[in-house]
């Protein structure tokens, strides 16, 4: 299992409209998708893939995903060296996620782009 990069960088939010202005206006970031209905909004950083979503979802924390080639796989094998995830594999929009807490309670969460693989 290998982390192949950075994804998304979760941020919880009050109220999307506020988190617009401030990241879209004030910061002068891009929107790259706006599900305001699901709750979520994510700006781009520039040229890169990885985007900051900010979320309304009850609960929501601060997180940071990773990408890797399969979710799946790299679960079992994280889960052979002790670590507890929040939840079993779920699916997003792309493909898998699973998420976890570092030592500290920082969230962590990995993704693969399964779906969109599967286009091609």
């Amino acid at each position: 299992m290998n982390i192949l990069d950075f994804d998304n960088f979760f941020l919880p939010a009050k109220d999307l409209n506020e988190a617009k202005e401030f990241y879209k206006d004030k910061l002068g970031l891009e929107i790259k998708f706006d599900f305001s209905d699901k709750g979520m909004t994510a700006f781009k950083v520039g040229q890169n893939e990885p985007a900051i979503i900010v979320s309304t979802m009850q609960n929501a924390k601060p997180a940071i995903w990773f990408t890797v080639d399969n979710v799946q796989e790299a679960y079992e094998i994280l889960k052979q060296k002790g670590i507890t995830f929040l939840s079993e594999p779920f699916e997003i929009m792309t493909g898998l996620a699973v998420e976890f807490n570092d030592p500290f309670g920082n969230k962590l969460g990995l993704t693969d782009y399964s779906k969109l693989n599967k286009k091609k």
